[in-house]
């Protein structure tokens, strides 16, 4: 393939960059060959001339596909070079948040300075079992990797975890082995996992410190071997250390810390224990405040000791080794502030009373004096003489530094030597996995002898690592039969040779250590002599004689000579240790003694090594002068010995690599600086592995994977039968040069850049094929869109003539109707001028005429008037003359004739005084009588006429006289009203004329009123209207006061509601908790029940050993009695002593409030057992003496049987008393009793009326055997007719002594006589108890009273109160009446319980004795006294008996019912033909029947029997999922008959009359029910557990991987790492798998009889696990989060929720279960780009965590190059948008889950007495009863 066909236009390159080492660039035209420029488009937007190299004329690198960035395994990608694996690692840590990556067999870890969460316990159980390549890279898939491979292949393992200084090796190396102890646990009870876990916070203390790179910077390196079983149980560990960086002690550079252990003493200074180190604040000593940083930021180091600590004690070091410790390290930094004082150039002293030595001395238990006098002097020994000689200050100081150097070193090895030993274990190690935690290489601007040995180390890592992938590549070659061809690979042999050979850099040291004149100098210039321009690796600088040049396998580095000689020395002086070893502190000289004298058992590991960091290779032997040959050894000697057995060990293994990476020196989260991380894979070997594969044939496809891929680039002709050959037919075509390629037997394998190649050719295909489906879609829309143009054309053409046509119609008409229009209009105009002329001419002519007829009209009615004026003014003068007239006339006359009276008065006066008048009178008398006469005669005619008339007139009179008589006294009395009335007028107008005067001064005061009224008015009127504007006001207020009122009511209720809502979920969240909590300690019950019968198997094992003439077998009934199976009230003591054989340690899970009340229970029963037992001895007794009385007697007379009759008649009305008496109760009852207690469904009534029907029903037995026994008497009074009256006495007597020895009629009336007593001794009994009770239910009921007084008054005060105080009290008051109230009936009803069951036990009881009795009686009768008698017999009918529904067996037969029915029981057979839950009814029915018998020990018995049966069957075949099914169903039937027949009220609504009459009577079995609801609680979890490990191989398989839909999904390269292919192989699994396998298990239940409920709650379990593994997997495989992923997910979601609908299973809980899977495969099918899709996502995603929705998005990949990543800054919006969701952090969800269960009560339709028991079961045994 030339370079012209990849180099083409718009092809992507990488070029160097000063700045970010490589940037990407695209070419702009095509490269031909022997062009020198490359014409490149930057990625910012700059034009660039690159120029090729003249010599070499290399091409740029090319950059991979899109598709293939990001991805797990660099080995994956087509173009393997240095820049391809910096960007794709760039890509997964800054882009997609991971850390981890694969590189062929390497781990690269990036620290990501942060805490992640995938480090916890879900994520180790989802890296579980998995293969390496299955998962997405971690620590833990490296750990499993190892783990497995261990067992699999009997060989142990190592992890070599390597980098720089924070790097994160440390972390690394405690998450490998965390997972170790977490995935093997421990062999034994000891926790071994844990202390190898708390062995870290020691040795961090102690040996990490904070450096300018690492606040945790490890300065040690160490392998720890963990050891294992032949279980693989962790049993062990052991630690080797190397190089311990021991200047530190001593000096620290700036920014950097000593050693932490230090700053945790000074920190903890003040605890009363550390008071005698005299301790204080870390700057006060020199050896911790050289570094100007003692605190690190975030870190509390009084913490960190309590921790260390507790480390240590959990580790086994005592409290006093622990401040032996402490001691030492105390005075370490005392010795540290020993200062000294020159005397002159040579010498020098200590102060006098120095107190740092002082104090150092003093903790080190060793004399000041000799101590002082060393510290300042030294001993030089010469062949013949030893001398002391004086040091200088300089010479002193570093003697002190090297002895406190000496100290610590000791110390830590002595500490490690502990932690060994609190690691070995006793059993024999099997196997083990090393974890190698070592300084990667390591280079800075003064390098010295510590990173001489580093890079040594790294350099013998390095040859080991190149060898084991050399090997590798050639084992799968030879696998494969691929040609083998020598691949060329850096061997840095020469390099290690160059330090450790004959003359070599370290034997060249050694030797000028030797020296005694030895400097740095003339061994820098023996090096040079030696090395150099003879060894090319070996260079000298060129402005320095003191410092040399290796050139290592990942840089050259410079080393400066200077120190070189005294650090490999370490020289000590030999008296200093001596005074030390003289030490009266004991653990001092434990430190300086050989390993093999050593007080410390612990100084030898678990495996006999020696510890390789400070001992030589070969141990030397206690002879005299070894201490000084040990201070002879060098540290480089020791060092390189310690090396070679490490790579002898790691050859020994089977070796994985974490490599661990520094993305930037400033500690910052996810910040990548692409120089250092350059410099890091360089230096760790990454690019050399990257190099070796790409040498050979890196990228690996099968032959399915590629026809997958690559279908697409095939003809329909090329595609065969055989997928191999067609693969290599399409391959010869696609590239040419065959060496590009070769063919496995199982693979293809492709060199460099043909995969990228083959994708380039891919890409081209697809998009030729998208360009003509676009052509052709474009072609058929814009066509389709011309046609609908061109129709859309026609049509409007259409419509705009027709509209034409219509306009120009239109015009016409608008014109003819304009002419017609215009004639009517102006026809109109014309007529209406001439209308409007006429009628104002017609209306001037109205109006004048009006006017004139108004004019006259007005003068005639003028001249009309003045005449009517005229005249009636003539007539009102005329009349007033008339009348001035008349009245002038008038009194004229009256004054004329007034005048006239007077005088004929006058007159007539004096004519009366005179006789002559009288003579005068009497002269014209007589003529005058004459006339009168006449006159009388005729007016006496008159007389009569008028009389006549009077008389008329008379009655006329008297009525009017009457009239007038009322009409005065009318007028009287109006006359005297009149006066008062005058009075009171007068008074009237007086008090007018008072008014009048207060008028008027009212009137002025009304003015001022008035006037003061207009101001007030206004000023009113102001306030009004102010007032109206503030009312106004206040009504907005108030309305929206209202308005707001109104909306915190609907929020406050919407609130509350949402807050019942909740606070219901919250409550049903918190029972189905407590739920889960009991069925999980349920679930660790019978784990330790398991483990108990575990270790009792083996002690019997370990006590059989030494009898091996003697084989022991275990009894069944001692291992079933050994397990805590039950908690039962009717347990005896028996069962005490055998529990507290029991271990201590199985004692804890036992429920001591449950024990303590099972035994005062057991106690009560006992008490009340006693009493029945005196109660039926007394009994008897009275029996005995009445048949011993009747015995005495003389035979019965005739009289006697009178009385008998008598008796009879007695006891019949005895028994009628007693029925009305009962009636009498039972009404009284029912009348006077309270009504929430007698109410018809009330517990009390129905217990008391149930215990009456008892009552009854027994007394009309009893009458029944009254009237069988009078006809018994009668017939034998027939028999005895007497033959002679005088001698009926003496027959009647022989009759009787004839007819019974003993007396028959005596003995029946006996019992019956004392029956009745007995009954009717009872019953008064109960009545009086009964009238207690009533009388205490009146009591309550006047309490009640008196409570609901109390309420009232409570509620009155509560009215007072402010509403919410009052809501508050109410409430309270309420809550504090309801639960005394509910404490109350509580105690009554466990009192009325307690009282009616004995009651019921004691009439059992004495029944059942009185009837064996009876049955005695009879059965003392002889047959030939039978015979004998002469009496006729009498037949008594006897009704022939039904199946009750109960089995009876034998007591010693019940370990062969046991046996037979539950533990050789077949499920399959039982379940296919017999009815479902069939052992349930056996056993319920023979329960029934021990309970009909009244025998406690034998339902015990039952009991036990088969719940220990049940669980040695299911720990037998636990993993057959129909043995488990079938007794889930059993045990769960079990549990609901003993509900259904237990006579509970509850359990009794759908049970039938039959069913009723079964119900259990003598033994209340609640407890038992407990028990077996627990039984079923387990073996539903072990149901769970089956169902989880049958599934769990098929879900990833078939949910994730197969491809349902075929050809949705496309294969992607992948690296050396294969993953599980998509492509359904044989024996791979598929959705038709699991579902199969749901069927299977669903038919299996159905068949059982399970419940349905019970089904749902299992399908709903399924579900879940199905939905959490898929999930999980999704969440760690980032090659499955793709958009075609989603839609296999979905798909097959789809099929399972058909599933459930076929099985009716759509309610069961079961599709929610799988929400999160269906939101996670729709976000993966989702827009992921704008804000409006950021928003669909967060409400679409609610079943999800924030976590798991970033975990997917960022995991996000496409599969085509036509799919689009996910930005990081949408992302980030996603965060941003959920940032207050409150949910779990958790990743993963718990696959391990169990809902909690529940068992809703499930009557059975089926009678027991139609139960028939099949023969197959061999219970032949049994009898129905």
């Amino acid at each position: 393939m030339a370079a012209s066909e990849l180099y083409t236009k718009f092809a992507r390159v990488w070029i160097p960059d000063p700045e970010e080492v490589w940037k990407s660039a695209e070419l702009l035209k095509d490269y031909k060959p022997g062009d020198k420029v490359l014409l490149l488009h930057l990625e910012e937007g700059k034009d660039l001339e690159y120029h090729l190299d003249p010599k070499t004329k290399e091409l740029p690198h090319l950059r991979n596909p899109d598709i293939l960035v990001g991805e797990n395994d660099l080995t994956a990608l087509s173009y393997l070079h240095e820049p391809a694996v910096l960007h794709n690692l760039r890509v997964r840590f800054i882009d997609s948040k991971l850390i981890y990556t694969y590189c062929g067999i390497v781990l690269v870890a990036i620290n990501p300075y942060e805490q992640l969460p995938i480090y916890g316990e879900d994520i180790i159980n989802a890296y579980s079992g998995q293969n390496m390549g299955d998962m997405d890279p971690h620590i833990f898939a490296v750990a499993e990797e190892a783990y497995k491979q261990m067992a699999r292949d009997e060989r142990n393992q190592s992890i070599i975890v390597s980098g720089e200084s924070g790097a994160g090796k440390t972390v690394s190396a405690k998450y490998a082995m965390r997972y170790f102890a977490t995935v093997s646990g421990s062999a034994s009870e000891a926790n071994v996992e844990e202390k190898v876990l708390a062995s870290n916070p020691i040795m961090e203390s102690i040996g990490n410190a904070k450096t300018t790179r690492n606040d945790n910077s490890s300065r040690f390196g160490k392998y720890i071997e963990i050891g294992f079983d032949k279980r693989y149980r962790i049993i062990g560990a052991n630690m080797r250390t190397y190089l311990l960086e021991k200047s530190r002690v001593v000096f620290q550079a700036e920014e950097e810390r000593n050693y932490h252990i230090f700053y945790q003493l000074c920190a903890s200074a003040n605890i009363p224990e550390f008071k005698m180190l005299r301790l204080g604040n870390a700057n006060n000593f020199h050896y911790t405040s050289q570094g100007g940083s003692p605190v690190i930021e975030g870190v509390d180091d009084a913490k960190e000791m309590a921790h260390t600590r507790q480390a240590c004690t959990l580790l086994g070091i005592s409290e006093s080794y622990q401040m032996g410790i402490f001691r030492i390290l105390a005075g370490i930094l005392h010795l540290g502030n020993v200062g000294f004082a020159s005397r002159d150039s040579d010498s020098c002293t200590i102060p006098p009373k120095h107190e740092p030595l002082s104090i150092f001395c003093d903790l080190m238990g060793v004399d000041y004096e000799e101590m002082c006098h060393w510290l300042c002097h030294r001993k030089l020994a010469t062949a013949t003489e030893t001398y002391i000689k004086p040091i200088s200050k300089l010479q002193a100081t570093n003697a002190r530094d090297a002895l406190a150097k000496h100290i610590y070193a000791k110390l830590f090895n002595w500490i490690v030597d502990h932690v060994n030993q609190a690691l070995h274990s006793a059993v024999k190690q099997h196997s083990f996995i090393g974890v190698l935690d070592i300084y990667g290489f390591e280079t800075f601007e003064i390098n010295s002898f510590e990173q001489f040995c580093i890079n040594y180390a790294n350099e013998k890592l390095q040859q080991q690592f190149n060898m084991h992938v050399f090997k590798l590549e050639q084992e799968e070659y030879m696998k494969e039969q691929i040609p083998w061809t020598l691949i060329d690979f850096y061997d840095n042999q020469p390099c290690i040779n160059l330090i450790e050979s004959k003359m070599g850099i370290l034997d060249l040291l050694d030797e000028e250590c030797k020296m005694p004149k030895g400097t740095d100098d003339t061994w820098a210039q023996k090096l040079y002599n030696t090395h150099l321009n003879k060894c090319a690796l070996f260079e000298k600088p060129r402005l320095s004689n003191k410092a040399f040049i290796i050139q290592h396998f990942a840089d050259k580095v410079e080393y400066q000579c200077e120190g070189f000689l005294e650090k490999n020395k370490d020289t000590v002086f030999e008296e200093q240790i001596k005074v030390l070893k003289s030490s009266k502190f004991k653990m001092l000289p434990e430190l300086f003694q050989d390993d093999e004298k050593a007080i410390s058992p612990t100084s030898a590991t678990s495996s006999g090594r020696i510890p390789l960091s400070r001992t030589p290779a070969k141990p030397t032997k206690g002879r005299p002068g070894q201490m000084a040959k040990e201070h002879k050894k060098t540290v480089g000697h020791q060092f390189r010995n310690s090396l070679h057995l490490l790579m002898e060990t790691l050859n020994a293994t089977t070796p994985h690599y974490v490599r661990c990476i520094k993305p930037n020196d400033f500690k910052f989260p996810f910040t990548f600086d692409e120089k250092r991380a350059v410099q890091q894979l360089r230096a760790c070997g990454v690019l050399e592995t990257i190099r070796i594969s790409a040498a050979g044939f890196p990228s690996r496809w099968t032959y399915q994977e590629f026809f997958s891929r690559y279908r697409v680039l095939m003809k329909q002709k090329d595609v065969l039968s055989d997928r191999k050959q067609t693969c290599k037919n399409v391959l010869e075509k696609l590239i040419l040069d065959k060496d590009k390629y070769q063919f496995g037997k199982t693979k293809i394998f492709f060199r460099a850049g043909q995969v990228a190649y083959l994708e380039k050719l891919r890409a081209d295909k697809l998009r030729a094929a998208c360009i003509r489906i676009q052509k052709t879609i474009r072609g058929w829309l814009l066509r389709k869109k011309y046609l609908r143009m061109r129709k859309a054309a026609i049509t409007v053409q259409r419509y705009v003539r027709g509209f034409q046509a219509r306009c120009y119609a239109k015009f016409l008409r608008r014109t003819r109707a304009a002419i017609t229009i215009q004639k009517y209009w102006r026809m109109y105009v014309v007529r209406r001028r001439y209308k409007i002329t006429r009628a104002a001419t017609v209306v001037l002519q109205s109006y004048l005429r009006g006017y004139l007829a108004r004019n006259r009209y007005r003068k005639i009615l003028r001249e009309h008037k003045a005449v009517i004026i005229q005249k009636w003014v003539r007539g009102w003068l005329a009349r007033k003359h008339y009348r001035r007239s008349m009245r002038a006339i008038i009194y004229l006359q009256c004054c004329f004739r007034r005048m006239m009276a007077k005088r004929e008065l006058k007159k007539l006066k004096i004519e009366a005084r005179s006789v002559e008048r009288y003579k005068k009178l009497h002269i014209g008398m007589e003529n005058k009588i004459m006339q009168l006469q006449r006159k009388v005669d005729e007016q006496n005619k008159d007389y009569k006429c008028l009389m006549e008339k009077l008389t008329n007139l008379e009655g006329v009179y008297n009525s009017e006289t009457e009239k007038l008589r009322n009409d005065l006294e009318r007028l009287q009395l109006s006359e005297e009203e009149a006066k008062v009335a005058t009075g009171r007028v007068l008074s009237l107008q007086e008090e007018i004329a008072k008014l009048r005067k207060d008028l008027e001064q009212t009137q002025s005061e009304k003015k001022s009123i008035e006037e003061r009224a207009d101001k007030y008015k206004q000023e009113t009127e102001q306030l009004v209207s102010s007032l109206k504007e503030e009312n106004t006001l206040l009504k907005q207020e108030k309305e929206t006061l209202n308005h707001r009122i109104v909306e915190q009511a609907k929020e406050m209720t919407e609130t509350m509601e949402k807050k019942l809502v909740e606070e219901t979920k919250q409550l049903e969240l918190d029972l189905n908790d407590e739920r889960l909590r009991y069925q999980n300690l349920l679930n660790e019950f019978s784990r330790l029940e398991e483990r108990y019968d575990d270790l009792k198997e083996e002690m019997s094992l370990m006590v059989n050993v030494p009898k091996p003439g003697h084989k022991r077998t275990d009894s069944t009934h001692s291992s079933n009695e050994s397990e805590y199976t039950f908690s039962s009230e009717i347990a005896e003591t028996e069962d005490i002593p055998l529990r507290t054989e029991e271990p201590s340690e199985k004692k804890v899970p036992l429920d001591m409030s449950l024990f303590l009340k099972l035994q005062k229970r057991v106690t009560e029963l006992e008490q009340e057992k006693q009493a029945m037992q005196d109660e039926l001895d007394r009994k008897e007794e009275q029996v005995l003496r009445s048949k011993a009385k009747e015995e005495e007697r003389p035979q019965v007379r005739g009289a006697e049987l009178e009385y008998e009759s008598l008796k009879r008649q007695e006891l019949e009305s005895e028994n009628k008393k007693l029925k009305n008496e009962l009636n009498e109760l039972r009404k009284a009852l029912s009348e006077k009793s309270a009504p929430e207690v007698t109410a018809p469904g009330a517990p009390a009534y129905r217990v008391l009326m149930e215990q009456l029907a008892t009552v009854s029903e027994e007394l009309d037995v009893r009458k029944e055997e009254v009237l069988i026994l009078r006809s018994q008497l009668v017939s034998q009074k027939e028999a005895i007719q007497p033959k002679n009256t005088m001698t009926d006495s003496t027959i009647l007597l022989e009759d009787v002594q004839k007819m019974k020895d003993k007396g028959e009629i005596a003995q029946a009336y006996i019992g019956l006589k004392e029956t009745n007593r007995l009954l009717e001794s009872q019953l008064q009994a109960q009545k009086r108890s009964h009238e207690n009770e009533a009388e205490a239910l009146r009591g309550e009921i006047q309490s009640l009273k008196e409570e609901n007084n109390r309420q009232q008054q409570l509620l009155a005060q509560n009215l007072q109160l402010p509403p919410e105080a009052r809501i508050e009290a109410s409430l309270q008051h309420e809550i504090t009446r309801l639960t005394n109230e509910n404490l109350d009936l509580m105690e009554q009803l466990e009192k009325q319980d307690k009282t009616v069951r004995k009651l019921k036990k004691q009439l059992k009881v004495f029944a059942k004795k009185i009837g064996e009795l009876e049955v005695g009686q009879m059965e003392n009768i002889s047959p030939g006294q039978i015979i004998d008698e002469p009496i006729r017999p009498v037949n008594i009918p006897r009704k022939e008996k039904d199946f009750q529904g109960m089995l009876e067996y034998k007591k010693e037969d019940e370990q062969k019912l046991v046996k037979n029915l539950i533990l050789e029981l077949k499920p399959r057979g039982v379940a296919v033909n017999l009815i479902p839950g069939l052992p349930a009814y056996i056993l319920f029915m023979c329960v029934r029947h021990a309970d009909y018998l009244n025998d406690d020990q034998k339902v015990r018995s039952l009991l036990t029997s088969t719940i220990n049966s049940i669980k040695k069957v299911l720990k037998k075949r636990g993993d057959d999922f129909e043995t488990v099914s079938f007794w889930l169903s059993n045990t769960c039937r079990f549990l609901h008959c003993l509900k259904q027949y237990s006579g509970e009220e509850g359990f009794m609504k759908h049970n039938t009359t039959r069913q009723n009459e079964h119900c259990l009577t003598n033994f209340d079995l609640a407890e038992y029910r407990q028990v077996l609801s627990d039984l079923a609680i387990q073996i539903y979890q072990q149901l769970v557990r089956v169902l989880e490990n049958i599934l769990q191989p098929m879900i990833v398989s078939g949910m994730l991987e197969h491809e349902t839909i075929q050809g949705v999904s496309g294969v992607k390269p992948t690296g050396l790492r294969k993953r599980t292919s998509s492509i359904a192989d044989e024996g791979t699994y598929t959705l038709d798998s699991i579902l199969r396998q749901l069927n299977s298990f669903h038919s299996v239940m159905c068949q059982h009889g399970m419940d349905p409920e019970l089904i749902k709650q299992v399908v709903k379990q399924m579900f879940y696990i199905v939905g959490a593994i898929t999930l999980n997997n999704l969440l760690l495989r980032k090659d499955m989060c793709s958009w075609s992923k989603g839609m296999q997910i979905r798909y097959n979601v789809s099929q399972l929720e058909e599933w459930l609908r076929d099985k009716n299973l759509m309610n069961s809980g079961a599709k929610e279960t799988l929400e999160p899977l269906i939101q996670a495969a729709q976000l993966l099918q989702v827009k992921k780009k704008t804000d409006d899709d950021a928003e669909a996502i967060c409400s679409m995603c609610n079943a999800l965590t924030t976590a798991q929705i970033v975990k997917v998005l960022n995991l996000y990949t496409p599969v085509n190059e036509f799919e689009e990543r996910v930005s990081v800054s949408f992302i980030r919006t996603i965060q941003m948008r959920l940032r207050d969701r409150k949910d779990s952090p958790q990743l993963l969800m718990d696959a391990k889950h169990i809902f909690p269960v529940t068992f809703p009560f499930n009557p059975s339709s089926l009678a027991l007495e139609t139960i028939q028991i099949p023969a197959s079961l061999g219970l032949g045994f049994i009898s129905r009863v």
